[in-house]
């Protein structure tokens, strides 16, 4: 219907004449009212029952047609259009959204690949019905508010009594006019533990978790109350399949599997990572085949694939919903408690009508005992009187036994009453109907329990859907810190870095130059530093070509925070001024400024330069210009007598005289000790940051041993760039001379073996320890110099004494190949590790313990024969001292 305004308009037009009209009020209205209708109609949810107009439709119109058979779709979507007057396409769209997220519809057919990006079939083809969850939460006739449809031809509800927070469940995206929503996705069974601590009083916290899986970053996601204050980052899960091939087993929320292969592609084509070949053989399950050079780091291609591609996404939830007729911003955590609290006033609402509906079955059910127990009826075998005095004599007598009810006896229950047919007279049974009504006190008397301590009837409800439903809907996202990847230092180096020292150029596009100099690969991201002859330096960003200054000593890769790299330098101090020797290093500079590492006198000059990474100190020769009484005119000097200090230190002298010139004489050695590395649990990554657990000091020659839960184990180098993806039990500097003792289940001999080994260098080349067999898993290792374990049997054989074993003594030291001993053929509950009794004198604080154990908690082959394959391979590692290198992932 138009309003008075637009046909005022309308006839305006339509009149005849050369008059001129402003239309400023015309499309000031007309845009108003669309706008609030696709506001309110169209895009954004209603925070009621957590669906969009269209939604509500399909599933009133699926619930009209449900008879416990799938439906065409398209059948489904006709029935719709009676209650949608936006066609069949909006409606079709809106179906298949709705039946992909898997909890209210159930699916048959080709329904499309939310992974892939493939679209469904068409409607003729694929079939369609309410899910058990849905018929048991979503409608309910008798708590729905019905409205005239959209033409007044049929009802539809104004809100479905949802009682669950399905808005959160399933999430919500829209776009009207001026106006967006995006409410992400959440964990069906973490909304019911927040649903009940809401109940409870109890503060809570939920997350995102998306069908598509994947790691989520939500340190910054604040509720999800807008896009300026509230972000998640959302990455692939990325294993490495082999040392030349990586595996994507799982996408970003809103990615496909062909988004994320034009992505990789276009990173490739630019040079930012380099790959051979992709493979993608993702069908019901994700899986994108990366293969790699044999050039190519894995660890390092997997950072600059988040760096680079869509293998990492940042989303901007915008929780924007319709409350009261109007949008409304609020966070996910109110929105939950609003749809909790709506919960429980629809379960009051239930209860209230079911209470009705009982005392109405009551008081009928009591009206008809008294009327057959006192036999009242017999008055109405008295045909001498007529019909409406038979009435009026019922009731009279009735009245009589009004204390034996509970409300008013109505004159149109005389009239119900009396209407019964002779045969149910003769067949009335007086003890079945003081059962009935024994039943509905007994019901009764439950609901009216239940209205009292509503609160804990809500929580009992909310758990019996977890407990109903809840093993469908296991976290598929990992929730999980993400570490800061610097594209610098993981962008494939695709360029070459020139530089042409007389010129005073420095770039990529220089190579033509006659006396342009190889300086180093490098990428598009980097920045270099370039010291001149008068002892001025800048960091520049790496270009084509870029003029810096001529009389050019020194061009290099510049890294922030880098703390290894020294420059070791003698420079005269003026015209004629002193020599001075330095050592500092460059961590922090401003972009494209100019520094100087002399005093800044005119004149000055370098006599000596030398970058070193390791902090290397040389020996130089310096030769003095021949003077007067001045009889010795070579020196030698180290730079190891120096210390290493800031880039504005003036240094010390090294010559007062004038310098002829400086020369090599001896290389220099590292200064600066190995590199210390933390290993960070939270994100399983290295850091010299000072994150985490701190593993010692690396020498360039020294590597790592990681051992896993699994009873695998691998070395590798302490590249920064290391991603440790297993569950790691261990992580320590590898000492090849190291004697560890496991225990371990044999799955091909069904028995528990021991063994002593060392573990060997593999290179990043992941080896098992406890064998090959699929059933095998360890049961606790020990880095004791003399372990004693303690086996408690079970089973048959449960009343023996515990065995005590010397580790040493019952097994050598052998390959970490060799199968080991076996401990025991008789039934085992536990066995673990035990702390060995201190000599005399020897200390016991933990102090001195520079071993740990590593064991599993509880019975790992509890009940179970010798032989059987049935174990508990979920078992949690424990350790026993906090404060060694070694480290335990719980």
């Amino acid at each position: 219907m138009m309003s008075e305004d637009q046909l005022k308009y309308l006839r305006i037009l339509s009149e005849e004449g050369d008059k001129k009209y402003r239309l400023t009020g015309m499309f000031k209205d007309w845009f108003l009212e669309y706008s609030s209708y696709v506001i309110l109609e169209r895009a954004v949810p209603h925070i009621t029952d957590g669906l969009k107009p269209v939604q509500r439709r399909i599933l009133h119109s699926m619930k009209r047609m449900e008879d416990g058979r799938y439906n065409k779709v398209a059948n489904i979507i006709g029935h719709t259009m009676q209650f949608h007057p936006h066609g069949d396409a909006s409606i079709g769209d809106a179906l298949v959204q709705l039946g992909q997220k898997e909890l209210l519809i159930d699916t048959q057919g080709n329904w499309g690949n939310i992974y892939t990006g493939d679209s469904a079939a068409a409607p003729r083809y694929i079939e369609a019905r309410l899910s058990k969850f849905a018929l048991d939460v979503v409608f309910n006739p008798k708590t729905t508010l019905w409205i005239p449809s959209y033409d007044g031809r049929n009802q539809e509800p104004e809100a479905l009594p949802v009682k669950f927070p399905l808005l959160l469940a399933q999430g919500a995206e829209g776009i009207a006019v001026g106006l967006a929503t995006r409410i992400l996705p959440h964990n069906f069974n973490e909304l019911l533990d927040a649903s009940i601590s809401h109940l409870k009083g109890e503060q809570f916290v939920l997350y995102p978790d998306f069908i598509t899986g994947g790691l989520i970053d939500c340190s910054n996601y604040n509720g999800g109350i807008g896009s300026k204050v509230s972000r998640v980052k959302v990455r692939a899960r990325i294993i490495k399949a082999d040392k030349k091939t990586l595996a994507i087993t799982e996408i970003p929320y809103g990615q496909t599997t062909e988004s994320l292969i034009r992505s990789i592609i276009a990173a490739n084509d630019k040079g930012k990572i380099k790959i051979r070949k992709i493979d993608d053989n993702t069908a019901e399950q994700v899986e994108i085949l990366i293969h790699l050079a044999s050039d190519v780091s894995p660890d390092k291609t997997i950072d600059a694939l988040y760096a680079f591609t869509k293998c990492e996404v940042t989303i901007s939830p915008d929780a924007c919903v319709i409350m009261d007729g109007k949008p409304f911003v609020m966070s996910v955590e109110d929105m939950l408690s609003y749809s909790t609290d709506r919960t429980r006033l629809l379960l009051k609402a239930e209860l209230d009508i079911r209470m009705a509906e009982l005392e109405d079955d009551w008081h009928l059910s009591s009206l008809e005992k008294i009327f057959f127990e006192e036999k009242i009826y017999r008055i109405l075998e008295n045909n001498a009187r007529t019909w409406e005095d038979q009435l009026h004599d019922v009731e009279s007598e009735m009245l009589r036994f009004q204390d034996r009810l509970r409300r008013p006896v109505t004159f149109r229950e005389i009239e119900k009453l009396v209407e019964k047919p002779v045969r149910k007279i003769s067949r009335f049974d007086i003890k079945k109907a003081d059962e009935h009504i024994k039943l509905l006190d007994k019901e009764m008397e439950r609901i009216g329990y239940n209205l009292e301590h509503l609160t804990a009837y809500a929580i009992e409800y909310f758990e019996s859907l977890k407990k109903k439903y809840g093993s469908r809907f296991p976290r598929r996202t990992e929730i999980t810190g993400f570490e800061t990847i610097e594209a610098s230092k993981v962008i494939l180096a695709n360029c070459k870095l020139y530089v042409n020292k007389e010129s005073g150029f420095v770039g990529t596009d220089i190579k033509k130059d006659d006396q342009a100099e190889y300086v180093c690969d490098c990428s598009n991201l980097d920045d270099v530093i370039v010291f001149l002859r008068d002892g001025s330096y800048s960091v520049r960003k790496v270009a084509d070509k870029l003029y810096v200054g001529k009389d050019i000593i020194y061009t290099g890769i510049f890294r922030k925070k880098d703390n290894r790299t020294v420059y070791n330098v003698a420079y005269r101090d003026g015209k004629n001024g002193k020599v001075y020797v330095k050592r500092f290093i460059v961590n922090s500079v401003t972009r494209d400024k100019e520094y100087n590492l002399t005093q800044g006198k005119p004149g000055s000059q370098i006599l000596w330069f030398s970058a070193n990474p390791n902090g290397e100190a040389e020996t130089i020769r310096m030769y003095l210009k021949a003077r007067p009484k001045l009889k010795k005119l070579i020196y030698e000097y180290s730079f190891l007598e120096l210390a290493i200090k800031g880039r504005n230190s003036r240094g010390n002298i090294l010559s007062r005289y004038p310098v002829q010139k400086i020369t090599l004489k001896d290389k220099g050695i590292a200064t600066l000790g190995g590199q210390k590395i933390w290993f960070d649990q939270d994100i399983q990554r290295l850091n010299d940051d000072e994150r985490g657990i701190y593993l010692g000091e690396f020498l360039s020659d020294e590597s790592l041993l990681a051992i896993n839960r699994n009873g695998t184990f691998y070395t590798t180098n302490f590249d920064l760039s290391n991603r440790y993806q297993e569950e790691v039990l261990v992580i320590e500097k590898f000492d090849p001379e190291k004697i560890y003792s496991a225990v371990y289940f044999d799955g091909n001999a069904g028995f528990f073996y021991l063994k002593r080994f060392r573990f060997e260098r593999s290179e990043n080349l992941v080896q098992s320890f406890i064998g090959d067999a699929e059933e095998s898993y360890l049961t606790g290792l020990s880095q004791d110099k003399s372990p004693v374990i303690e086996v408690t049997f079970g089973g048959k054989h449960a009343k023996r004494p515990p065995m005590v074993i010397d580790v040493v003594e019952f097994i050598g030291d052998k390959s970490f190949r060799a199968k080991g001993k076996r401990i025991t053929t008789l039934e085992v509950m536990k066995i673990e590790f035990k702390a060995p009794e201190p000599l005399p004198g020897e200390a016991t604080g933990p102090e001195e313990d520079e071993n740990m154990d590593f064991e599993l908690e509880g019975p790992v082959f509890s009940d179970q024969t010798p032989g059987t394959k049935e174990t508990d391979k979920k078992q949690s590692m424990d350790f026993n001292d906090e404060d060694a290198i070694q480290m335990t992932l719980l």
